[in-house]
């Protein structure tokens, strides 16, 4: 049975390998591929994110954070960051944390959310966020350094809450 709950600092040992699989790749994330446990607990976890890990049968097997897209006058936008154990893709964890996000940053009071930086290659995501309701709202050229494909577009997508 999938659960999705808020997760604690002390379920980092957990969140760790899940994190460091899906960066170590570099192919969707701008966090270095080689990121420390240490800079990735403080980038996870930071005061201004809500830190949520999906269990399936007792165990951590996905997380994710909202937060505010930007301070102060563009607060009212959510932004979130989605990982899951690659070997649990294809269950249907990602849709599940997006759907659960997206209740969450209604019930948070956010308007909108937004994901500023979606890699044009990562056909999966791209096709689950739109299924969601994003929108793609801009392009950026060139600017993702994708590990084996080299600068790659990255993607604006975009939904309003109400």
């Amino acid at each position: 049975m999938t659960e999705i709950r808020r997760a604690t600092p002390e379920e980092w040992e957990e969140i760790w390998p899940i994190f460091q699989a899906v960066v170590a790749s570099g192919d969707t994330y701008a966090y270095p591929p080689d990121i420390g446990k240490e800079e990735a607990f403080t980038a996870w976890f930071n005061p201004i994110s809500t830190v949520f890990a999906v269990y399936l049968d007792g165990a951590i097997v996905g997380t994710y954070i909202l937060r505010p897209n930007m301070p102060g006058q563009g607060s009212h936008v959510a932004n979130a960051s989605f990982m899951v154990n690659p070997d649990q893709q294809g269950r249907g964890l990602g849709r599940a944390m997006c759907t659960h996000s997206l209740a969450e940053a209604k019930k948070a009071g956010y308007k909108a959310m937004q994901f500023n930086l979606v890699v044009s290659t990562n056909k999966a995501a791209l096709g689950l966020w739109e299924k969601l309701g994003f929108s793609v709202v801009g392009v950026l050229p060139k600017a993702f350094k994708h590990q084996r494909l080299g600068l790659v577009d990255a993607l604006i997508m975009h939904q309003f809450l109400d």
